[in-house]
């Protein structure tokens, strides 16, 4: 019983892998046929109806009015400017550097808890956190024929932007998840996107081309809809249920690895050979920036929203 309970756990895992690193060439695709904003409120709209029903059954939060305001301030981080920042940015660079330059959340949530909670780092951390820029420098550099402030560069710093909204929010979500579970947590913060895209959503409306709309672009709204907002949160959660945080997190790894795989077949998308130094170079910065000879005694919770 105890070897099937081990082999779901991680089969739950590989596919939270699976539907995060395919969201990114999703959303590409998507791109070509919705806006950037009707593509979110969209695919939020739907995934608050599936959590309000959920958080109906397992409980809402307590909404006290400072955990109302904790939850609005987290809001604005993620998903407001997270997806804002991500979405953008896919319309100019490629869905294997977005994902390269996201993994390193890790990094900037490290280096945020070094500078502002002044939180201690050992050797092999802070040498993890120097490679990441070198990396990242040549992912966002070490591309043929790069045009130097504009198109796939200002698609990186947008996803930069992405990165820095993230790791604002996981930051925040140390304290706060102290008493709130991250199934409610999660929940909470995509019925709260769902209300902050809605103004940007009737703005955009208009300039959506319906005779445009693909049937390529519906299926990449419905997967991810279906697969990377809802199912790949429900299966990471539960691996989170069963086994250690930071064992989970090793899989995280992974997701570029499934971008840069399903970009090559769907998308036709490569790296130049700088730019996959650039990418193997951020992967082992990010085990370096986290790697701990112990596991802690408390771990904190990883909530994504990919």
């Amino acid at each position: 019983m105890k070897h099937n309970s081990s082999l779901i756990t991680y089969i739950a895992l590989a596919l939270a892998v699976i539907f995060w690193g395919f969201s990114f060439v999703a959303t590409k695709v998507a791109l070509k046929s919705f806006t950037p904003f009707c593509l979110i409120f969209f695919r939020f709209i739907v995934a608050a109806t599936f959590f309000i029903w959920l958080l109906m059954r397992t409980g809402f939060p307590s909404f006290t009015r400072s955990n109302f305001k904790k939850l609005g301030i987290l809001a604005i981080f993620q998903p407001g400017l997270y997806f804002t920042f991500e979405t953008l940015g896919l319309q100019y660079t490629s869905a294997t550097k977005t994902s390269l330059i996201i993994a390193t959340i890790p990094i900037v949530v490290l280096l945020i808890s070094i500078v502002f909670l002044k939180e201690k780092v050992r050797l092999v951390n802070a040498l993890g956190i120097v490679i990441s820029m070198a990396g990242v420098g040549l992912l966002i550099f070490g591309g043929d024929n790069e045009a130097p402030l504009g198109g796939a560069l200002l698609g990186d710093l947008l996803i930069a932007g992405a990165v820095i909204s993230a790791a604002v929010y996981m930051v925040l979500t140390r304290h706060i998840g102290q008493t709130i579970t991250p199934i409610q947590i999660t929940g909470i913060q995509i019925i709260f996107g769902a209300i902050i895209f809605f103004p940007a959503f009737l703005y955009d409306l208009p300039n959506v081309n319906w005779a445009g709309v693909s049937r390529e672009g519906i299926v990449a709204l419905i997967a991810l809809t279906v697969f990377a907002t809802i199912g790949a949160f429900l299966c990471y959660n539960y691996a989170l249920t069963l086994i250690p945080t930071a064992r989970a997190a090793v899989f995280l790894n992974g997701i570029p690895v499934v971008t840069a795989f399903g970009a090559w077949i769907l998308l036709g998308e490569t790296l130049s050979n700088l730019q996959f130094l650039g990418g193997v170079i951020v992967v082992l910065a990010v085990y370096l920036a986290n790697y701990s000879s112990q596991t802690p005694k408390h771990e904190a919770e990883v909530v994504l929203n990919v």
